[in-house]
């Protein structure tokens, strides 16, 4: 099976056609191929192939073989395949995810795709929506303790869940202790992506992420939006900023028709094949 490698600012995917290639257990080829020195190494495997709905359409499983709903750094990365790869010319697309159908802009030059802009969709701040059991219909700066720490913390969905924990910095915190408790906390029943922010002022911050079902990535696009719109929420910060993960940079804003957008390079690493098609 052929299969191409592909990272958004340092969060990286597996990505296989389904114009060209049949999986048939996407969850268990997603955990072997992910798994690092026995497989390729990833944070996840990507599918794409032909959507009723869309232009095209994007699953996506993390590392340990769990479905998510969406990635904007996968969406830039399908972006850049779908028109460098040859499948179609068109430089404004729209791609079916779990969480709805996203819409895309392609920035092209000498036949490279080099930033794609994405609608990520509304923020949803119901506990309802992301979900998480919370007494409250709202869950906007609210108490949750996470491996004894008592934390303050804001919940969106993206189309998947994030939980936001704005912090004074970043250096000195236990990330992995907290984004372990938090991601499997028994508020959360479909678990959940966790941030962890150090504002920079009101246009900039800096994030690290504990993604769902992964452990710690170089970077999230749906995070990013999360963390802006939280920001955003709890008059930390404006509605654009450029939010600074350890793989690199994205600009996130919300914008006056309710939608996050946001923009990043997406870049080819290498092609390879795999023995088992899974």
């Amino acid at each position: 099976m052929r299969f191409t490698k592909m990272q958004g600012i340092g969060n990286d995917y597996l990505y296989v056609s389904l114009f060209d290639e049949r999986v048939e257990d996407p969850s268990a080829l997603a955990a072997a191929m992910s798994r690092p020195h026995f497989g390729v190494g990833a944070d996840g495997l990507v599918l794409i192939g032909p959507s009723e709905q869309a232009d095209f359409a994007m699953r996506i499983f993390n590392a340990d073989g769990s479905e998510g709903e969406m990635c904007g750094n996968a969406t830039r990365c399908v972006a850049k395949y779908v028109y460098e790869r040859g499948l179609t010319r068109r430089r404004e697309l729209t791609l079916e995810t779990r969480a709805g159908i996203r819409r895309l802009w392609l920035t092209v030059s000498d036949g490279r795709v080099g930033h794609v802009r994405v609608s990520m969709g509304r923020p949803d701040f119901s506990a309802a929506a992301v979900p998480v059991l919370l007494p409250q219909e709202t869950a906007v700066d609210y108490a949750l303790e996470a491996a004894g720490a008592p934390l303050r913390a804001t919940s969106v969905s993206m189309g998947n869940p994030h939980t936001v924990i704005f912090v004074p910095a970043l250096d000195g915190i236990p990330f992995e202790t907290w984004g372990a408790a938090i991601e499997r906390h028994p508020l959360f029943p479909r678990r959940t992506n966790v941030e962890f922010v150090e504002m920079l002022g009101r246009e900039a911050c800096r994030v690290r992420v504990w993604e769902r079902g992964v452990g710690e990535t170089l970077a999230c696009g749906t995070g990013a939006c999360a963390v802006l719109s939280a920001a955003a929420q709890t008059g930390r910060g404006e509605r654009a900023m450029e939010i600074r993960l350890p793989g690199g940079a994205l600009r996130v804003s919300w914008e006056a028709d309710g939608e996050v957008y946001q923009e990043g390079p997406a870049e080819f690493v290498f092609d390879g094949e795999w023995p088992e098609k899974g």
